[in-house]
């Protein structure tokens, strides 16, 4: 690939290929619009055994749908690069991503859909079991634990919130509370109205048994069988990427971690950069990712439409001057003078001639 054919030639430099990035893709592919991906190929939902409320794809293994995806861009032309973008600036009115192996990639417009990273709670075992019977999203993996005992490992405020979305799942609910600190009145309430039980003591561990988690440990040395055991991570945005274009993420208003500031489309309030997924909006599911993805390449094509509009009535204004001020306009002028002049003469010698009233 000619990296200086991908310099002048692009629409749009797409950061990431996971369900936001393949269908903001997609959709500018579709769009008739030059589009790159580049993709280091580290999906947050890696470990997972199936995306879960993705009408008509329930079910799917998560690299199933990316592969999936990829195919369906370039089948309309876009073009897919397994690398990683190490940054991104502006050069004049175009943007230049570079990566990891030495290539760079510019584009009229840049989206960034790199995601986020699970910062888990530093308990043995977590990190190991994560996406698969350790958890955090009741709507992507209640249904797999339905009715099953479930653990929720309280490390903050939020966990109260989790252990009752857990209950409408399954009627055997227990929330550690581990280092989630003092629990208000009501909030205990709230729980032992729902039937949801409290254990004290600090997490130490998980037992593991036939590669199913089994159990909690305390360090009190007690143990609690659990199927499941939901955590509250903190979700840090990977928008390094942004920083070579003074964009930077901040804390999200709920506490839970870092995102990119965005409007409803994805624009990041910097001309010609647009973000969609995880990155700006960490609550979002894999099917709110890939809308999003969507809703930022509409925008960025309308961006693009407009320009290329500005463009054509720039150049049709400087065609019609030179058609007015060129050599043809000033043969034409001189033989209209010509014209004039002689049709006065006419006129001397004619002096019967009369103009009409």
């Amino acid at each position: 690939m000619d990296d200086k054919r991908d310099v002048a030639d692009l629409d749009v430099v797409v950061v990431g290929g996971g369900a936001a990035g393949l269908s903001a893709a997609l959709t500018l592919a579709r769009a008739r619009r030059s589009v790159l991906v580049v993709d280091s190929g580290e999906p947050r939902n890696a470990p997972a055994s199936g995306v879960h409320g993705f009408l008509s794809r329930d079910g799917l293994a998560p690299g199933e749908l990316l592969r999936s995806g990829r195919e369906e861009v370039a089948g309309y032309g876009g073009r897919i690069v397994p690398d990683f973008v190490t940054s991104a600036r502006r050069t004049g009115e175009r943007f230049v991503v570079d990566t990891a192996s030495g290539r760079s990639y510019g584009a009229r417009r840049l989206l960034v859909t790199t995601g986020l990273v699970d910062e888990l709670p530093e308990v043995p075992g977590v990190r190991d079991r994560w996406g698969r019977d350790v958890l955090h999203c009741p709507y992507c993996h209640g249904w797999e634990v339905r009715d099953a005992p479930i653990g929720v490992l309280a490390t903050g405020p939020g966990a109260v919130h989790q252990a009752l979305l857990f209950r409408q799942w399954s009627p055997d609910v227990t929330v550690f509370l581990h280092t989630a600190g003092v629990l208000t009145e009501e909030q205990r309430e709230q729980l032992a109205a729902r039937g949801i039980a409290l254990v004290a003591g600090e997490v130490v561990g998980l037992d593991i048994d036939d590669d199913h988690l089994s159990g909690v440990r305390l360090a009190s040395g007690a143990r609690v069988p659990v199927r499941a055991l939901a955590v509250g991570p903190r979700f840090e945005a990977r928008g390094e990427v942004l920083s070579g274009l003074g964009l930077t993420t901040v804390e999200h208003p709920l506490g839970v971690g870092s995102y990119v500031e965005a409007d409803a489309s994805g624009f990041t309030g910097v001309a010609g950069v647009w973000v969609a997924g995880n990155v700006t909006d960490l609550m979002a599911g894999v099917a709110v990712a890939a809308a999003s993805g969507v809703q930022a390449a509409v925008a960025i094509n309308a961006d693009l439409v407009a320009a290329d509009t500005a463009a054509a009535v720039a150049r049709r204004a400087a065609a019609q001057a030179q058609q007015a001020f060129g050599p043809a306009a000033e043969a034409a002028n001189c033989e209209r003078v010509v014209a004039e002049r002689r049709h006065g003469i006419e006129t001397v010698l004619h002096p019967g001639h009369r103009s009409a009233d």
